[in-house]
């Protein structure tokens, strides 16, 4: 199965929120619980096609929408230079280095629009991800203790960011 990355268009916008609700629905790898609705949904993808960011979709081989990865940029004067990337994948297409290309793809076309520091935050749990976003060159800047705490428990947040060139790390990461 060949996946595809792609700049996110207004016709993956149904299957974008399928998968960002999928992703949130599992409760462990991103902040929200559920995906907004799909008129906010549709409304902040174009919000980033109109220049608030970079969005990718990594596409199936029958053109389903399996994951994402954008960049928003920050809209303050004097932050401008300052992206945050968020991203997820289905878990079928997960370790097999789908999130990297989408990271790498979207990083790139963040550079191309001014973007010099990437921030994200990700669930200290997450260990796969902490360690992709290492192996791209995101360096830990902090730990927000006890950030969430959902079905029971608590997660600590890392901050990470990236100013520079990422890595271009082999295999699947």
């Amino acid at each position: 199965m060949t996946i595809r990355i792609a700049p996110i268009t207004p016709e993956h916008i149904p299957g974008f929120h399928a998968v960002l609700d999928a992703v949130a629905r599992e409760r462990r790898y991103i902040g929200l619980t559920q995906a907004f609705p799909p008129p906010a949904t549709a409304a902040y993808v174009q919000q980033m096609l109109a220049g608030g960011g970079v969005h990718f979709v990594a596409l199936a081989d029958n053109g389903d929408v399996v994951g994402w990865c954008d960049i928003e940029r920050q809209q303050l004067e004097g932050f401008r230079h300052v992206g945050r990337l968020g991203m997820g994948l289905l878990p079928a297409y997960r370790h097999q280095g789908n999130g990297r290309r989408l990271a790498l793809a979207a990083i790139s076309a963040s550079r191309v629009t001014g973007v010099e520091r990437i921030e994200l935050e990700v669930f200290a749990s997450n260990t796969a991800a902490v360690r992709l976003y290492e192996h791209l060159g995101f360096v830990q800047e902090g730990v927000k203790r006890g950030a969430r705490r959902l079905d029971g428990r608590s997660d600590d947040t890392i901050l990470m960011a990236l100013i520079g060139e990422p890595r271009i790390p082999d295999g699947p990461a």
